[in-house]
C-alpha cells in the first residue's frame, strides 16, 4: 500500500535544478529581486501546491489560498535563509507548516456549515443513486482527501513526504504513539474504502 500511495500522491519533482543557478536565484530573491523570486515560484509552485492540497483534502480554493500564503511567507523569510539546507527543502517545510497551522486553527474554530471532514468521511462506502459503492469509484487522491484531518496529515507526511513519526508528533502536537496510531488508522480506512482496488 505504501508504494501505491507514494507513487500516486507524489508530484513530479520540480524541473531539474542546476544547483548554482538555484542558489543564485535564491540569493537574488533574498536581496529583493522580484524576477528571481518569480523564477523560484515557477519552479516550485506545483510541488508546494501538491503537498498543501493533499494536507487540506484537495479543497481547491483553500489549497490555492494556502499556496499563495506559503509563498508570501517565503518572500518575507527569504532574507534570513542561510543555505543550511536546499532551498526546495526549506520551502517545502514552510509550505507544510503553513497548511498544518491552518488545519490547527480550523480545529479550534466551530464548524460554520455543519459539514465536517468526519461527516464527509462517513458518507464514503455508502451506495450512491446509481447503486455503486462510492469508495469503489474513487481514486486514491480522492480517498485520501476524505480521511479525517489528523489521519490524513499523518499519512501524507509519513508515506508521501517521508517524515519520521517524531517529526510528525512534534509538528502536530501529539505523542509519537498517536502518530503511529493515526497512520495505522489512515491506512486501514484507505484499504476499507478502496476495497479490491487497494
Amino acid at each position: 500500500m505504501l508504494t501505491v500511495v507514494t507513487e500516486i500522491l507524489t508530484d513530479t519533482p520540480a524541473a531539474s535544478d542546476d544547483g548554482a543557478d538555484e542558489r543564485g536565484l535564491v540569493a537574488a530573491a533574498a536581496r529583493g529581486e522580484v524576477g528571481a523570486f518569480e523564477s523560484l515560484y515557477r519552479r516550485h509552485a506545483g510541488r508546494v501546491h501538491g503537498v498543501i492540497a493533499r494536507l487540506v483534502g484537495n479543497q481547491g480554493a483553500r489549497a490555492e489560498d494556502l499556496t499563495q500564503e506559503a509563498f508570501v511567507r517565503a518572500w518575507q523569510a527569504l532574507p534570513a535563509f542561510r543555505f543550511e539546507s536546499a532551498f526546495s527543502t526549506w520551502l517545502h517545510r514552510l509550505a507544510v507548516n503553513t497548511a498544518l497551522m491552518e488545519l490547527r486553527s480550523r480545529r479550534s474554530r466551530p464548524q460554520d456549515d455543519g459539514d465536517s471532514d468526519e461527516e464527509v468521511f462517513d458518507l464514503l462506502g455508502s451506495t450512491d443513486s446509481a447503486g455503486h459503492t462510492t469508495a469503489l469509484t474513487m481514486d486514491l487522491e480522492r480517498a485520501v482527501a476524505t480521511l479525517p484531518p489528523r489521519a490524513r496529515a499523518v499519512l501524507v507526511l509519513y508515506d508521501v513526504e517521508g517524515w519520521k513519526h517524531e517529526e510528525i508528533a512534534a509538528e502536530l502536537g501529539m505523542a509519537v504513539g498517536s502518530s503511529k496510531a493515526q497512520l495505522h488508522r489512515a491506512r486501514g480506512l484507505l484499504r476499507e474504502r478502496l476495497g479490491g482496488h487497494a
